[in-house]
């Protein structure tokens, strides 16, 4: 038997007009919660409606957007009235909206908006009050339900990324009435006793309703005032909670958790063993860089002929003692000649000098020279000084 295979254009019109043929999803009523939610700027509304186990994408388009009483946020129960269709370019089914009203959790949403922008408003979520997350602890808090895949999956992520980190479990309800106080407590005992290094606060995915008790305002305080860092693990990555912006770090699961608080050994080794080789590659090159340095040096003129710089000091100094004894032997040839023509010109200008041709000097006897006979008396006793001798005389 022989099959004719048909394009996949044609299969997804098939589907198409099967699922178009079917007057019950022609007109289908559908609750759930709203997530991923998109107003785009052409004015469609693209969205995701879940529950705990599926979800289906919708579209609302722009001419059915204005009947709304409300504007759709992500986390909203709603109930939606349209058709189930198949978009052919992509072969997914999805439903067209022509009407949607909130279901019973608006009230529930509306809180949330509230308390987070009061805690917003008192520094709660500011960046400057997160504690960083120690890079190698050694015990690990958990809070989360004490049976489910939660704390299975953060003890196998941990006990695969290092097995000799310790595990401590604080169970606490993670729903229901009273839970925020419980968790609230538990953060309270983790830092009291000190029983942890890090703190991951976590549970498995769920409703606004479910999730609720993390987004009460206990424990928003609690996880602020926590001395010890605070992981937030709740709910799926799509989920966000108060607990998730009041906390050091979020993280979009339970295992994502244990990842960023438990430090990968392999990866840690793999490290250590780069560290190790780049320092051998570092001492190689240095120990190369001073092998060489030592070879030229010892190739140098400096220490092949140690006393050859000396000697040439000793030259130069010779030189410039030479130099000196020049320049004082022409200093003192030349004050010679000078001291020889002012003695010579003194000489000359010496009144002794008249005595060699014949004259004489005549003084008192305290040796003051006679200029004028005017200034001689009689009686007066003179000494005349010849030039080979001096002779007393007296005035007549």
């Amino acid at each position: 038997m022989e099959y004719n295979p048909i394009s996949v254009t044609d299969l997804n019109k098939y589907i198409k007009n099967k699922i178009d043929g079917d007057e019950y999803l022609n007109n289908v009523l559908v609750k759930g919660e709203i997530s991923n939610f998109k107003h785009h700027y052409t004015g469609h509304m693209y969205f995701t409606l879940k529950d705990e186990n599926s979800l289906i994408k919708c579209i609302m388009f722009k001419t059915y957007t204005p009947n709304l009483k409300f504007v759709p946020k992500d986390g909203m129960k709603v109930m939606i009235l349209g058709t189930v269709s198949v978009f052919e370019r992509d072969g997914v089914y999805q439903i067209y909206c022509k009407a949607m009203q909130e279901d019973g959790m608006g009230s529930l949403y509306t809180a949330y908006e509230e308390l987070k922008n009061k805690l917003e408003k008192q520094g709660l979520f500011d960046q400057k009050y997160k504690k960083p997350i120690p890079k190698f602890p050694k015990c690990i808090g958990v809070l989360s339900a004490s049976t489910g895949s939660v704390i299975r999956d953060i003890i196998n992520v941990s006990t695969r990324r290092n097995p000799n980190c310790y595990i401590k479990l604080l169970p606490v309800p993670v729903q229901g009435k009273g839970a925020g106080e419980k968790i609230a407590e538990a953060i309270k005992i983790m830092n009291e006793y000190k029983l942890a290094d890090v703190i991951i606060l976590a549970r498995g995915g769920g409703s606004l309703e479910d999730l609720w008790p993390f987004n009460e305002e206990i424990v928003a305080h609690a996880i602020f005032e926590s001395e010890l860092p605070v992981i937030s693990a709740v709910g799926h990555e799509t989920d966000f909670t108060i607990a998730d912006f009041v906390a050091d770090l979020r993280a979009p699961t339970p295992s994502a958790a244990a990842e960023l608080a438990v430090p990968n050994v392999s990866d840690i080794l793999f490290d250590l063993e780069k560290y190790n080789n780049r320092f051998k590659n570092s001492l190689k090159k240095k120990i190369e860089l001073m092998r060489l340095r030592y070879e030229k040096c010892m190739t140098s003129r400096v220490f092949k002929e140690p006393l050859q710089k000396i000697n040439e000091r000793y030259i130069n100094i010779d030189m410039k003692v030479k130099q000196m004894q020049g320049v004082i032997t022409s200093k003192l040839k030349d004050d010679r000649t000078r001291m020889v023509e002012l003695i010579t010109k003194l000489d000359t200008l010496s009144p002794l000098k008249t005595l060699t041709r014949g004259y004489s000097l005549a003084t008192d006897v305290n040796g003051k020279i006679i200029k004028k006979s005017k200034d001689l008396k009689k009686d007066d006793e003179l000494v005349l000084r010849f030039q080979d001798g001096n002779a007393n005389v007296k005035v007549i």
